[in-house]
């Protein structure tokens, strides 16, 4: 590479890493994730301000396939966490109840979703086939686990009830959601079908084979060597779920879930101090560098310039049934387990933060073909208006402290789902 070339390379990553810092920091003052600013600075940095020359300009195409190349580690090694990650919400106390909420939040927003897909067709006339309507599905149902997590934090309500369900619920909601993008991406295969049917051999020796060996070869509690393993599996892993026709998510998510399952059988101790370790040296690398990198990176492909009118009813129909449906799927799952009316509309808005899950799953169904420059820009601006909304209502329908108190130090029982509504002192709750 160029001296000149990789100069303005090390510029831009600069660039990038200031920008989502300081978007990140007025997201939090305005009582937002700070995901949301970092997607809104990619987006402004993209072709909608100025028709893409400020973009041009200050990313030059000589140097955009190296940021892409970026974008790409980073959205791998965010993978690997949520599937790290899923495999802990999931094992909370409360099963049977996240797994109800999970289902409502999935099955009825994919469905409205999949109707919806049928009607509008996103990928234009050069998509045929079930694959545009099962993605429209996806798109419509998917919760982000990371951000409602932090959102849960930033709240008060990770000890509480109605905030552990709406994490475990969270994370069953994201396997659900990757393995119905899996299933849309084999779907879309048709270039390389052969090497799809690799696929569940692949599954088999991540079960069977690397699952004990990783076990056996960490057992001695070097965390430096488990940090090199880790490294080694998510790109390896990552590159065969490519090389199949699927997108290289799906493997770098499904290494994480098989890591965090060979961390279960060496105790509690030493699983806590291999993840803690880990995140050090892999959390900073992608949420400070590679990730704002995938932002600005998406955002080049979102145009609000070129929106109208039409478009803006497109855009209140997507609102309405993306936000609509599974809010009160949530809510009615919600008072079915016995949540008081508030803690169920709450937890339909928890439910109903997208964010960046989101932004990875256009992304997909972008380079999949199924999804046209306008319906691209929609759908993540979809994104970041349901996001948005999330903190405004959880401040109107709980009040500063609620289920922060002693009465929540223990966790409810699945058996009990009506112990998992917030006892809440007066009427206004």
């Amino acid at each position: 590479m160029p001296s000149s070339r990789l100069t303005v390379l090390f510029v831009d990553l600069a660039l990038i890493v200031a920008l989502a810092h300081l978007a990140g920091a007025v997201a939090r003052r305005c009582g937002q994730p700070a995901v949301i600013g970092e997607i809104v600075v990619g987006i402004l940095l993209g072709p909608t301000v100025l028709s893409g020359q400020l973009s041009q300009h200050v990313f030059p195409l000589e140097v955009r396939s190296e940021l892409g190349a970026f974008a790409d580690l980073g959205l791998a090694l965010f993978m690997f966490k949520l599937g790290a990650e899923s495999e802990w919400a999931a094992g909370r106390s409360m099963r049977r109840a996240s797994a109800g909420i999970a289902a409502a939040a999935m099955v009825f927003p994919f469905v409205v979703g999949a109707g919806l897909g049928l009607w509008w067709h996103p990928g234009g006339s050069s998509t045929q086939g079930v694959a545009p309507v099962l993605f429209m599905g996806v798109a419509l149902s998917v919760t982000a686990f990371p951000v409602l997590a932090r959102i849960i934090e930033d709240r008060g309500l990770s000890r509480a009830p109605l905030g552990q369900l709406a994490v475990a619920s969270a994370a069953l909601c994201d396997v659900l959601a990757w393995s119905m993008l899996g299933v849309v991406m084999v779907l879309c295969g048709v270039d390389t079908p052969w090497r799809l049917l690799w696929f569940v051999p692949y599954l088999l020796v991540m079960v069977a084979v690397v699952c004990p060996v990783l076990r056996r070869l960490t057992r001695s509690g070097h965390t430096s060597l488990d940090l090199s393993l880790t490294c080694v599996g998510v790109l390896a892993s990552a590159a065969a779920t490519e090389w199949m026709g699927l997108h290289f998510i799906v493997g770098a998510f499904v290494f994480g879930v098989v890591r965090t399952r060979a961390l279960s059988g060496r105790g509690k101790e030493h699983g806590t101090e291999a993840d803690a370790e880990l995140r050090r040296g892999l959390g900073s690398l992608d949420s400070r560098i590679l990730m704002p990198v995938f932002f600005v990176v998406a955002g080049w492909q979102v145009d609000l310039s070129r929106l109208d009118a039409s478009h803006l009813l497109d855009l209140v129909i997507l609102l309405v049934a993306a936000g609509g449906s599974k809010f009160l799927a949530v809510m009615a799952a919600g008072r079915l387990l016995g949540l008081k009316p508030r803690d169920s509309a709450a937890l339909g808005a928890l439910m109903n933060t997208r964010g960046l899950t989101e932004l990875i799953v256009l992304t997909a169904g972008r380079e999949l073909g199924l999804l046209d420059d306008v319906s691209y820009t929609l759908l993540v601006t979809m994104a970041v208006l349901t996001t948005m909304s999330t903190g405004p209502i959880l401040r109107r329908l709980l009040k500063e402290g609620t289920a922060t108190g002693p009465a929540h130090a223990n966790p409810p029982s699945p058996d009990h789902p009506s112990d998992l509504a917030p006892e809440r002192s007066g009427t206004g709750g």
